[in-house]
């Protein structure tokens, strides 16, 4: 049986750079995959980039009112008689939570593996939508680590939000880091409320 897959980090975590692996290793095997985006990530359009300088195409940039069983149906049938690999996703937090039931369906009963990689949480330590349902629901979770952008040397385990070189926390939830005065730092528990602030689950 296909299973649905969430491995989530912070930013930096290489998991653009982890997708991109898992789509090479399936190709080198003759595996057919899909390619996602959530459209709402604008920052290198219908591309997958890494830091390392790594960039690849999407098969398709996911629109909030897709239908992604639908989607994975055609998908499916138009390699019929060719060996499948699965449909990987990336900043899969931007997913709505339709989308990832829809997913689930997809590795259920058209037993496609599907792999998604994404945050957990935004820079208010706030968990995405699509996030809250792909840990509610995926068969299993990988949590891909790195370490403190502070320089403390402790594992990240948080989004913070700059502004024009000032930690904020205020604004939209989504705010995409393709402006210049916008960038994001993963951080540790210390460093976060140390150069931050308080962590306050009920902050809007």
């Amino acid at each position: 049986m296909a299973k649905l897959y969430f491995r989530y980090g912070t930013m930096n975590s290489g998991k653009t750079a982890g997708l991109l692996m898992a789509a090479h290793n399936f190709e080198e095997s003759h595996q057919q995959i899909l390619i996602l985006k959530p459209a709402l990530d604008s920052k290198a359009g219908a591309a997958l980039y890494t830091r390392m300088g790594i960039e690849r195409l999407v098969d398709h940039l996911v629109a909030e009112d897709d239908d992604l069983f639908e989607l994975a149906s055609n998908w499916l049938a138009s390699i019929e008689g060719k060996t499948v690999g699965g449909i990987l996703v990336d900043e899969a937090q931007f997913l709505t939570t339709a989308q990832v039931d829809q997913l689930l369906m997809a590795a259920l009963t058209l037993n496609i593996p599907v792999l998604c990689y994404g945050l957990r949480t935004d820079f208010l330590t706030k968990v995405f939508p699509g996030s809250a349902r792909l840990l509610e629901t995926a068969h299993t979770l990988e949590e891909l680590k790195t370490m403190c952008g502070a320089g403390c040397r402790r594992k990240a385990n948080f989004n913070a939000r700059k502004v024009n070189g000032q930690f904020v926390l205020h604004g939209e939830q989504i705010e995409i880091d393709n402006r210049s005065e916008v960038e994001y730092m993963a951080l540790c528990g210390q460093c976060f409320l140390k150069l931050v602030g308080p962590i306050d689950g009920h902050r809007e």
